[in-house]
């Protein structure tokens, strides 16, 4: 036996065992701890104050505190946060360590008890939890009878549809659709549910407005759900397009929208437009104003000729006419065969024959 044998057969071994620890099924990740929340106490009178907590939340989350009646822990808030105390509610923002701690005061919501603290997240995280409270002197009754209000979950993913027109280039709303699909994973149908659509800019929450989706959908069915949604006149940037059903945030889409380049196209338009008008008005009225005289400078015309017609006859050559009156400056025709050198002098000698 060759002495290398052991050496190899130790390294196949070793082998061997990272291949069957990398075939091994990996752990599961250990889950998050779901939010809670705690109050300093269970029952108080309107004008009172408790002190609601909570740990397991995102760092940072914004959270929306409500007293909110006809409600019930694990039934939710029947009828939405029309009926909370929206007017005293208070805002808590969550500490790096997931942790939270925020005063409110106890006021009576606008529904009867059994009331609940509503705490929801408002950015940064979407969950919600209810505590049973109550409202010391405020009235109680049963709880409704479920209407189906179901159990949505989105199927698939999200799109925005529709295009922008030639006025949104020039300020107008731009307009989209929110579409989705959602199933009915409860055992009830659910009839003409109401989703709310809201639009985010920066670090503002959302907007929401209620869109009606009509129709019933049968628990274990799934349907298209197409929402409008619009911005205000002459948004650009980046939004955020948010869904939400029940309290809860469905469906999130970003959405990015152009600068309307037609409204600065316009505005460096005008500036060039409206100068050279009125330049033009101006100088209209600077000619009406001033005196004719200086509207119409003097233009010396030529005189015209006399038609043929009138022209004077050709005559024989004969003595030279008189000189012209004083001030005439036109020149005197010579004639041609009348020179100087020709004309008799007074003072030479008279010729043989003559006295």
């Amino acid at each position: 036996m060759s002495p290398t044998r052991p050496a190899r057969t130790g390294v196949a071994a070793a082998l061997l065992a990272a291949l069957l620890f990398a075939l091994l099924p990996a752990a599961p990740a250990a889950a998050e701890p779901a939010p809670t929340v705690a109050l300093s106490k269970t029952e108080g009178g309107k004008g009172g104050e408790l002190t609601v907590s909570g740990s397991g939340w995102k760092a940072g989350a914004l959270l929306m505190l409500l007293v909110c009646g006809q409600s019930a822990p694990g039934k939710g808030v029947i009828g939405g946060t029309n009926s909370c105390a929206n007017t005293e509610g208070r805002a808590a923002t969550v500490d790096a360590k997931g942790a939270f701690s925020q005063k409110l005061p106890v006021a009576e919501p606008p529904k009867p008890c059994p009331c609940v603290v509503h705490v929801a997240g408002v950015t940064g995280q979407q969950d919600s939890v209810d505590v049973a409270f109550t409202v010391a002197g405020h009235p109680t009754a049963p709880l409704p009878e479920p209407t189906g209000t179901g159990r949505l979950a989105v199927l698939a993913t999200v799109r925005l549809e529709g295009s922008s027109g030639v006025l949104v280039w020039f300020g107008a709303p731009a307009r989209r659709e929110v579409v989705f699909t959602v199933g009915n994973l409860g055992q009830t149908p659910l009839k003409d549910p109401v989703f709310e659509v809201g639009s985010s800019h920066g670090v503002f929450s959302p907007q929401y407005e209620e869109r009606p989706w009509r129709g019933t959908l049968q628990p274990g069915r799934k349907a298209e759900i197409r929402l409008p949604v619009e911005l205000t006149a002459g948004a650009h940037g980046d939004y955020q397009v948010s869904v939400r059903y029940d309290g809860k945030v469905l469906v999130e889409q970003p959405w990015g929208v152009g600068r309307p380049w037609g409204v600065t196209l316009f505005w460096l338009l005008l500036a060039v437009v409206v100068p050279a008008g009125l330049f033009r008005i101006g100088m209209a009225v600077v000619d009406r104003v001033r005196p004719a005289a200086r509207r119409r400078p003097h233009r010396q015309h030529a005189q015209p000729h006399p038609p043929h017609a009138h022209r004077a006859p050709d005559r024989a050559p004969g003595p030279v006419p008189p000189a012209t009156a004083a001030g005439d400056e036109r020149p005197t025709a010579v004639l041609p065969w009348f020179t100087p050198h020709s004309a008799p002098s007074e003072n030479s000698p008279t010729t043989k024959g003559q006295s």
